[in-house]
């Protein structure tokens, strides 16, 4: 035992970083999606989000009824509901918060996405970047 102190710890091996949580959700999102699970005409698993190219800026959100968990979803569990992720919009979505608003006019679903770097004025689309990993 040339070079080791006694009793000292065993080489670790590399620590593994945990995945970050691609998204979260206020209270007012998470009641929106368990109504709507709840108002679905067939059975949902949750609601399954994700980014289409389109519209002035660029980009749209897109929320829509999941029936299954497909393979390559990235799976948010929060607040007692399902959130599956399309795996292309992942790395758009990191850190994003999903929100609920109501107000007299509309009612939507409100991503706060600090991928967003601008928007357009109406509102249904936006310009974003990929998140920025640390390696």
């Amino acid at each position: 035992m040339t070079g080791m102190t006694p009793n000292a710890p065993a080489p670790s091996k590399l620590a593994v970083r945990p995945r970050p949580q691609v998204m979260r959700l206020t209270d007012a999102a998470a009641s929106r999606v368990k109504e709507l699970a709840s108002r679905a005409d067939s059975e949902i698993v949750g609601l399954r989000v994700g980014i289409k190219n389109g519209g002035c800026a660029g980009q749209s959100y897109t929320v829509e009824y999941a029936h299954d968990v497909k393979p390559t979803d990235e799976v948010v569990e929060d607040k007692g509901v399902k959130i599956l992720v399309d795996p292309k919009a992942v790395l758009f979505l990191l850190g994003t918060e999903m929100d609920y608003k109501a107000d007299k006019m509309q009612a939507q679903f409100v991503f706060n996405n600090p991928n967003q770097i601008s928007a357009c004025g109406c509102g249904e689309s936006v310009q974003l970047t990929p998140a920025k990993i640390d390696g």
